[in-house]
């Protein structure tokens, strides 16, 4: 039995070719261990259960004249309060009171407007059963999220788990729909006035990103409500928050970029299934001097240095 002639492949190939075949006899069983890396998702997510649209993106477009002009009167008088308000102060505001500030009220509940800032889902988006609703509360100086949770997944064939329901503030927008952030460089703190029913909620923070891929990142803690007739106020540091893509947390950890926040959410996920409520006042940001930290999680390199 003659051997096939291999002497026509280079020294290199043949090396790596042998050392292949070599650590499949040796360790047939042994599959190399992949390293953990960010995920990177360049298309739309698309939830379990729900069709693909097959729409090109000019078909979602309205074209309607009267939408149009209402737009541009919108957009105008949204241009016309940027560049009157930097005369004033930062954000309207006088220049020393903005200095002096250490409080500051970013969502209150004072009437069925200020409804129109906030924005409820729940599963039944992805046929889930469970259901949300916001409205305001008594006297109409407190907003009151309550609703049913359930933890039944749909019938569609590929989803596990199910049971969520979330608030989310909505995105702050400019003339010419042009993304508005808040800066928070000036603080340390949020601050809540909430009273809830003994349930644990999850807080998110949504920031600005440079990627595509990042448009999920969130920053999460947790709010624990004692339950009862009584009032609670929460102050939980920026610092305590901790990076997540889509629910998991990442290795990769950093601080919140204050200056370039854009949404603010509670979901609950608590897999106790029955009815909820969350009353809330405000929600807010303050300057705590009594705290130093900068952040609390251990933060790792690449290439540490030697």
């Amino acid at each position: 039995m003659s051997l096939p002639k291999i002497t026509h492949l280079p020294s290199a190939r043949l090396l790596t070719s042998f050392h292949q075949h070599r650590q499949q006899l040796l360790h047939p069983s042994i599959a190399p261990l992949p390293a953990p890396r960010r995920a990177v998702i360049q298309g739309q997510y698309r939830r379990p259960g729900q069709p693909k649209e097959n729409k090109y993106p000019w078909q979602k477009i309205n074209f309607n004249f009267l939408k149009g002009v209402e737009g541009i009167k919108k957009n105008f008088m949204l241009l016309k309060k940027e560049f009157f308000d930097p005369w004033v102060g930062p954000e309207g505001k006088p220049v020393l009171e903005h200095m002096l500030e250490q409080n500051r009220v970013v969502w209150e509940f004072r009437g069925p407007e200020s409804l129109e800032q906030w924005t409820v889902s729940s599963d039944r988006e992805i046929g889930g059963q469970s259901e949300v609703y916001l409205k305001v509360g008594k006297n109409n100086n407190t907003g009151f999220l309550y609703g049913t949770l359930s933890s039944t997944p749909p019938r569609d064939g590929e989803t596990r788990y199910s049971g969520y329901c979330t608030m989310r503030s909505r995105q702050l927008m400019a003339s010419f729909n042009r993304k508005k952030h808040h800066d928070w460089t000036s603080f340390n703190t949020l601050h809540l006035r909430v009273r809830g029913d003994g349930r644990p909620w999850m807080i998110t923070i949504g920031t600005e990103t440079y990627f595509s891929h990042q448009k999920d990142d969130m920053y999460n803690y947790f709010l624990y409500t004692r339950g009862g007739p009584y009032w609670q106020d929460v102050k939980i540091p920026f610092s305590k928050f901790f990076l997540t893509h889509r629910g998991r947390i990442q290795d990769n950890q950093h601080p919140i970029w204050l200056d370039k926040v854009n949404t603010i959410g509670f979901t609950l996920g608590d897999k106790a299934d029955g009815p909820f409520q969350l009353e809330i006042d405000y929600i807010g940001v303050c300057k705590d001097y009594a705290h130093t930290e900068e952040f609390a999680y251990e933060l790792y390199k690449r290439n540490p240095e030697v």
